[in-house]
This record gives C-alpha cells, sequence and structure tokens, in this order.
C-alpha cells in the first residue's frame, strides 16, 4: 500500500487498482479513482497538488486531474508491471520504473523521450528534485542511489542506499541502507544526520513538512528524528502495527500504511505545520455514505464507519474527529464497529459469513459460516460480548470471543434494528407497524428472554418515525407532552445505522456528515 500526500489530502493505491483520496484532517473519504485493472504500486502528486500520477501492475501510468478525477493521460507500450513514478517539480516530466530502466515522458505530448537502463536492478524508489526539474534520484534493491539529468545521463557517483527522499523545500534529501539512514545536503552532499536502529534494516524513510523530523520506517515500528540542532537524536518511537509499514508521509502529523491492510494517523510531539492542511480546494468526489454509527457515550465519543473503510473516532462535546483508520470491509452489506478495552472492534456479513475482525491487530477474530443469505442488520451488543444479525424473520447471535451461536430468535415479521441503544445482551427490533420487540440474550447456554413492554424503558424523548420503510424523516419527540422536539431533515442513514440513547443522538449522512445531537435541555 503507498500513500501521497498534497494540499490537505492524501491518497492511497489500493491492491483493488483503485485510487483512494482522504481528508487530511478528518481522515474523510474524498474520492475514488476507478480506472486501473490490476493493483496501484505507486502514487505520487505533482508539487502544485494539480495532478496525481498512480503507476500500476497493469504495465500502465496515469496521469490524473485531482480537481476532476480524470485521467489526463495513460502512458503505456511497455511490457512490465510499474513500481516506481514520479512528476517534475514544473509538471513536464514524468518518470516511470519498468523493470530495470527508467522512462521519461513528456507530460505534453505522452510521448517516452528517454530511457536510462544498465541501472543493476530493480528500482525502489525515484524522485525528482522539488527545486530542479531537470535533476532526479533513483535507488535500486542492489543497494545503489545514483542521480540522472532528464537527458539520461548520471550526474557524480553512485553511492549505497535502498531508498531516497527528499525534503519539501529540496535542501537535504535522505537515504537508507540497513539499519543506518543518512540526511545529506542535495548540492554539498555534506552529511547533516547519521540515524541508526540497533535492529532490523530501515523500509522507508521521509521527512516532516518542515523539514525538521525524519520519520523512518523498520518492520512494523516507526521512529521519528529531530534532525535540528548539533545533535540529531530520536524523539518517538511508534508501535501498532502488525506487519511491515511500507509508506509514509509527514505533513501535521505522521500517516503510515502497512501490509496490515491499515492506514494509522499518528500523534506527534514534532511541531511541524502544515499550511495546506487548510486549503480546502479539493473537490470531493464521490460522497462515502456512512454505513454504521456506534453511540459510546461513556467513553464520550461516536465512532461511524464508511462505504469505503474508513472507521472515524468522534469527541461528543466538541464533534471533532479524534482518531481515523482505514479498514478493510465490502462497500455494500450491513457492518458494526464498537471499540473495547482499547481495541476496535468490526463485524460485517457476507457471502453467508459473518466477520469479526480486531481492527488494532489488523486480524480476524472469527469469520463464522451462517445460514443467512442476506442479513438485514448487524449490531455488536452493548456489553461487547455478542454480535446479532438479523435475517429475514429471525434475529441470530453469536460470541464475538468464540464464534459459537448463543440463540436465535424467530420473528413474525420483516424487522430492522432499533436505533435505542440497549446495554448488556439486549437487542430491540422495530416492525412495519411500528412495534418494538425486544429480547435479552443473557448468557451462553440459556434462551433468549422476551422483554416485556413495560421493562424496555422507552426514554421521554424517543425517536420516532423515519423507518426504514417509512418516507417521512425522523422526529424527536417528547412522549410526555406529545409534541415535536426535533426535526432530522435530509439524505440521512436509516434508523438502523444510527444510535439514540435518549439524550445523545448519533446518525449518519449519505454525504459521509455525521450528525451528533444532545437533548440535556430538552430533558430540563
Amino acid at each position: 500500500m503507498s500513500l501521497a500526500y498534497k494540499k490537505g489530502v492524501f491518497a492511497t493505491g489500493l491492491e483493488s487498482g483503485q485510487i483512494a483520496v482522504f481528508d487530511i484532517i478528518t481522515g474523510s473519504q474524498m474520492a475514488l479513482l476507478h480506472r486501473h485493472t490490476k493493483a496501484v504500486n505507486s502514487i505520487t502528486f505533482s508539487l502544485d497538488g494539480i495532478f496525481l500520477v498512480s503507476g500500476s501492475a497493469d504495465m500502465t501510468v496515469k496521469l490524473w486531474d485531482v480537481q476532476t478525477g480524470g485521467v489526463v493521460k495513460t502512458f503505456s507500450g511497455d511490457i512490465s508491471l510499474v513500481c516506481c513514478v514520479a512528476i517534475s517539480s514544473d509538471n513536464t516530466t514524468i518518470a516511470s520504473e519498468f523493470g530495470q530502466a527508467i522512462h521519461l515522458w513528456h507530460v505534453q505530448t505522452g510521448d517516452c523521450f528517454c530511457i536510462i537502463d544498465g541501472l543493476g536492478g530493480l528500482m525502489r524508489s525515484i524522485s525528482f528534485s522539488p527545486t530542479n526539474p531537470q535533476l532526479l534520484i533513483s535507488a535500486n534493491y542492489d543497494g545503489n542511489v545514483q542521480q540522472w539529468g532528464i537527458d539520461g545521463c548520471q550526474i557524480g557517483p553512485s553511492h549505497r542506499g535502498w531508498g531516497v527522499a527528499f525534503s519539501l523545500d529540496g535542501i537535504n534529501f535522505v537515504s537508507w541502507v540497513g539499519h543506518v539512514a543518512t540526511v545529506q545536503n542535495s548540492d554539498s552532499r555534506v552529511v547533516v544526520a547519521k540515524l541508526q536502529v540497533s535492529s532490523g534494516n530501515f523500509v522507508c524513510c521521509c521527512f516532516s513538512f518542515d523539514g525538521k523530523f525524519v520519520a523512518g520506517s523498520v518492520d512494523h515500528t516507526c521512529y521519528i528524528w529531530d534532525i535540528t540542532g548539533l545533535d540529531p537524536h530520536l524523539i518517538k518511537t511508534l508501535i501498532g502495527h502488525t506487519n511491515e509499514i511500507t509508506s509514509l508521509i509527514f505533513p501535521s502529523s505522521l500517516i503510515t500504511a502497512s501490509t496490515d491492510n491499515t492506514i494509522k494517523f499518528w500523534q506527534t510531539s514534532a511541531p511541524s505545520t502544515d499550511p495546506g492542511a487548510t486549503d480546502r480546494g479539493f473537490t470531493p468526489l464521490t460522497p462515502s455514505k456512512i454505513r454504521s454509527v456506534s453511540l459510546q457515550v461513556r467513553d464520550g465519543v461516536a465512532i461511524s464507519s464508511d462505504s469505503f473503510g474508513v472507521v472515524k473516532t468522534w469527541d461528543i462535546l466538541t464533534g471533532l474527529c479524534k482518531a481515523s483508520s482505514y479498514i478493510p470491509a465490502p462497500r455494500q452489506g450491513w457492518r458494526d464497529v464498537q471499540p473495547m478495552g482499547g481495541r476496535l472492534i468490526v463485524v460485517w456479513h457476507e457471502d453467508q459469513k459473518l466477520y469479526i475482525r480486531d481492527a488494532e491487530e489488523g486480524k480476524f477474530l472469527q469469520v463464522v459460516d451462517t445460514t443467512i443469505s442476506e442479513a438485514r442488520g448487524v449490531r455488536i451488543s452493548g456489553d461487547g460480548s455478542k454480535v446479532f444479525c438479523l435475517a429475514n424473520k429471525s434475529i441470530q447471535a453469536w460470541s464475538i470471543w468464540t464464534g459459537e451461536p448463543m440463540g436465535e430468535v424467530e420473528l413474525e415479521d420483516e424487522a430492522y434494528f432499533d436505533p435505542l441503544y440497549m446495554g448488556g445482551s439486549k437487542v430491540l427490533v422495530c416492525f412495519k407497524d411500528s412495534q418494538t420487540q425486544g429480547w435479552d440474550f443473557g448468557t451462553s447456554g440459556s434462551s433468549p428472554i422476551q422483554l416485556s413492554n413495560t421493562s424496555l424503558d422507552r426514554p421521554r424523548l424517543d425517536l420516532i418515525g423515519g423507518t426504514k420503510w417509512d418516507t417521512c424523516p425522523s422526529m424527536i419527540k417528547d412522549m410526555v407532552t406529545g409534541k415535536g422536539v426535533f426535526q432530522l431533515v435530509g439524505k440521512y442513514a436509516y434508523p438502523s445505522r444510527a444510535q439514540w440513547d435518549g439524550q445523545y443522538l448519533v446518525a449518519g449522512y449519505e454525504s459521509g456528515e455525521l450528525l451528533i445531537l444532545d437533548f440535556t435541555p430538552a430533558l430540563c
């Protein structure tokens, strides 16, 4: 998984051949670009943020217009998958790696005007100088770093390195080999800093936006060094991925991508600021519908999951996004996300299987075979012990931790999960006639117990209308006075993709926005 950053957004290339574009501040999905037919191995933004360049295993390089999401040109004609791409600072030249050669392309004409071969091995990376569009640096798997002019001539001698990255201002570059990364001045080649790890080998490195810090990944761990002053030193060690970190970007905070199929956002102590983060010029191309929400009042947060697999944690009081990550999950279908003891658990139903995934560890806890051909809803119990799956006319439950069946209830008609949050092992469903029924699935081995109407304990303020079968928008109604308190408007998600506890309401919109309402004043 590769990452690229520019002007308040970042993008990642996917195995499916798609490119996902995210907002750098909230982590929300902004676009999903479809034109490659195989895995996208390398992506990069132009320095001005106007273009995005991608290289794919389908043996093509594509130049994208960031504003429209359209392909400007496709560069092809070679017989090898593309592992590395770069674009010059003046947007006139694209460099791509085919096999053991670098091809240079005219952006305007689409022609290949130069081939640099005899590189001695497959390329790990290619980078143009941010300040000199005539200069690029390559690094191959044999450990050779070389500088080239766009005429194909090598500039200066080769030196050891497995990869190379420039600072944004072009003053320095970092190259790495084995357990050592070396920061050098681009013009004088004077060594600015030598960064070392005690074990393992560097996979990738990058500079912070302001050039004061260098981040480097070694296996599944990331390190950050302060390279200012006379004594460059390690300031942060970040542990959280379960597999190798393959790509890094470092705007206002560090973002990492790994072969564990996750993207992680890290809060760092590095005071790096990003003026581009406030640039709202990027046009959202594809709204990312909210697929599920989870209200966690005891933790002061709400969790949302959208169609593209972006899971976000929101502060209920401030409405700010506290954390965001990408979790592979089917775009369609039902899912639920809930934090449990510092872990984020994601569940979904697909192809008669129930998937239970630990998002923090990047692994499946359970994959359960079911008899349900088409689920009508999936929900984690309030105590986090079970996952409920709503079928055509039944509710079935399984243990999250063992995958064992925990009971089944037959229903008289089609239903959907009631948005009212229930603690423990209780679950509520609503029918077409607006009738609500509930059950307590108790402990393993016991039969579910139906809840009486009096034990349902509906709150004084209740969410009514706007069911799956109702075209009317939902209303928050005072059940004592019979008066409406708040009218939901807009194209919001089904009530089964909302949660409500009588005080707080969280609902997801098809636009990807999340609504959080506090009705405390109405209760006074």
